[in-house]
């Protein structure tokens, strides 16, 4: 999960997990283990939501109960650190749930399992 988490392959620790923001490669460059066949869906934001939110809320009621600082201020300090919080740790949780796949041998991960990726269908000749 630590090597997912840092953007590294889960096999080598070598190889890159994301191609882009959050888009993994197909295969790590490295040692070619494949994590296309992931199913990380939903998860990495409710765990963001779920991460940014018990950090977020407790310091705006401790400014809010201590301070009582104008809306503006309010604004102007938790909706950019609410932002950069939760961008800054999609990526990573994102990582360390494929990483945690590929450790339990999830969705495609274990050697040992057959092939759960649909068949692609052949496309019919059109009889005119």
């Amino acid at each position: 999960m630590l090597r997912g988490a840092g953007n590294r392959c889960m096999n080598c620790g070598k190889g890159k997990v994301f191609d882009g923001f959050l888009q993994p490669h197909y295969a790590c460059s490295v040692c070619g283990e494949e994590f296309h066949h992931h199913r990380a869906d939903d998860a990495p934001p409710y765990f963001t939501i779920t991460i940014v939110g018990h950090i977020i809320v407790p310091g705006l009621l401790a400014v809010e109960v201590l301070w009582h600082p104008a809306l503006w201020i309010h604004m102007s300090l938790w909706v950019p650190l609410t932002l950069i919080l939760s961008l800054s740790l999609l990526r990573p949780i994102k990582g360390a749930l494929i990483g945690l796949q590929w450790a339990l041998y999830m969705h495609g991960f274990d050697p040992d399992a057959e092939d759960d990726t649909p068949p692609i269908p052949v496309p019919s000749e059109r009889v005119t």
